[in-house]
């Protein structure tokens, strides 16, 4: 298996956190659990090999091009075959709505088919990115297709950037009392159903979901490491008690810390968990 990350050019930069290739010459079969990330991506299928998802626990092909809204819980996935090439655009938590003419929320643990919501302009992008000699070109096109996008959808950058500077905010706070949404919507003159409203909207979860995540995310990047014991991570992570970070940790994954240290994860492996 190969992955690598590329990075977009300057006028992408504040949307797409990276572009990724994640390929494999190899047959497999493989099953695998995905986690959230808190992120929407788009991802291109330019392989052979199928990819199933479950979101009602029923295995169903995905589509060519697909458009991965705010993934709450583990979803399983599914690869049949070989020559496996899938592309990916990895946007920012609050930025694919800069692209997108809905409500990010309305994305909420789905896989969806991106042409019924982008139209024939990205399947005819999934053709140009089949033809394209290099991946240097393939990223060009999808630039110049996001670019394009720009200009075609009406935008409120207040709007965004509001929620984006919440985000850093609940990033470098989580598991304070300063992440409470009352005390985030005071500092910023807002109501708190206003900010529900707002992150909804640009992200598909509310400020509390982000902050339960950040914990989740950190816990699950010590656990990796292998260095610390689970009482020590829990600790670190800024959970309360033992029982919290079970708990928390088994609504995210679907499994308790112990049970996911000792399970093996081609996809986690091989994939960066920024």
């Amino acid at each position: 298996m190969n992955y690598q990350e590329i990075q977009p050019g300057a006028l992408l930069q504040p949307y797409v956190q990276h572009y990724y290739l994640f390929e494999s010459a190899e047959q497999l079969e493989m099953d695998d659990i995905v986690l959230p990330g808190g992120h929407l991506e788009i991802i291109f299928n330019l392989g052979d090999a199928t990819w199933k998802t479950a979101p009602d626990k029923v295995f169903k092909d995905t589509a060519k091009i697909e458009l991965w809204g705010q993934i709450t819980t583990p979803l399983a996935v599914r690869t049949i075959g070989s020559n496996n090439k899938m592309l990916g655009i990895k946007f920012y938590p609050h930025t694919a709505a800069r692209f997108l003419q809905l409500d990010i929320f309305e994305l909420n643990n789905q896989v969806n088919d991106t042409t019924a919501i982008l139209g024939k302009d990205i399947q005819e992008l999934h053709q140009q990115l089949l033809e394209a000699a290099s991946l240097q070109q393939q990223i060009t096109l999808i630039e110049k297709y996001l670019a394009a996008r720009l200009d075609q959808v009406k935008a409120k950058p207040q709007q965004m950037a509001l929620v984006g500077n919440i985000l850093q905010q609940l990033k470098t706070t989580s598991g304070t009392a300063d992440t409470s949404i009352e005390h985030i919507a005071r500092q910023h003159n807002l109501s708190t159903r206003y900010l529900h409203k707002l992150f909804m909207q640009y992200t598909g979860a509310t400020p509390k979901y982000f902050d339960r995540l950040h914990r989740f995310r950190q816990s699950l990047s010590l656990i990796q490491q292998q260095e610390l014991s689970l009482t020590e991570i829990g600790y670190e992570a800024g959970y309360f008690d033992q029982s919290h970070f079970i708990r928390e940790f088994k609504s995210f994954t679907g499994l308790a810390p112990h049970s996911y240290a000792a399970k093996s994860s081609p996809l986690q492996e091989t994939i960066d968990l920024r």
